[in-house]
């Protein structure tokens, strides 16, 4: 029998299209595509595990070494830093990292910046590198609504068509961290189970190129 990996997936469409690529990588379990509130699937032929987790804990699941490997944000990796292998950049979730404010903003040097953000280490590591006194206002959600109600000036969240900014007035004023899903590792697990992880990681990559490539043809 083959060495089980555990395999840890974020739970929504960006986990369905990840794991249509273990699928067609040759890594499929046709029990996850039943309807059942299973969070557990394993197929002994293949030798996977996956299992279904909200995306901001697969990080900790992989880190902890609940699960081998995993698939998650890299807005994720930037914020929390775990200590994991980053393996390889699936190139499916692509959005970007972005300052946003109300349409006509100018930003002045003369006062504190007030930024409001799920991603408070991401905005202050990113003005920390302009030496930017910014004052960080974290919120969990609709952070759009912080510049239009007067509670920031700006926001840093994640991009990906705009529309809800644009909806509120609001507009980009800089994207500076392209964001996509990542393929990372537990450390201990990337050592005593290299040759398993490596022959999925390659797997993968070969499906991330066969997309590129179709891509390209349109």
């Amino acid at each position: 029998m083959k060495q089980m990996l555990n395999i840890a997936l974020p739970k929504g469409r960006l986990g369905e299209k990840v794991y249509r690529m273990f699928e067609e990588a040759g890594y499929d379990c046709p029990a996850i595509k039943e309807k059942n509130r299973k969070l557990v699937f394993e197929n002994p032929d293949t030798g996977v595990r996956f299992f279904w987790v909200k995306p901001v804990d697969v990080a900790i699941y992989v880190e902890r070494g609940a699960a081998d490997i995993g698939v998650v944000g890299k807005d994720i990796i930037m914020e929390t830093e775990p200590n994991v292998y980053e393996l390889l950049d699936l190139q499916t979730g692509n959005c970007n990292m972005a300052v946003a404010a109300p349409q006509g903003f100018r930003d002045s040097q003369s006062r504190t910046l007030r930024v409001a953000t799920k991603f408070s280490n991401i905005a202050r590591a990113h003005y920390a590198s302009m030496d930017r006194d910014i004052d960080i206002i974290h919120l969990n959600g609709s952070i759009e609504l912080a510049p239009i109600l007067g509670l920031s000036d700006v926001i840093v969240d994640i991009v990906e068509t705009g529309n809800t900014l644009r909806a509120n007035k609001l507009e980009v004023m800089e994207f500076f961290a392209p964001i996509s899903a990542r393929l990372i590792s537990n450390k201990a697990s990337f050592k005593f189970l290299h040759d398993e992880i490596e022959a999925i990681t390659d797997a993968l990559e070969i499906e991330v190129r066969k997309k590129a490539e179709a891509e390209a043809e349109r």
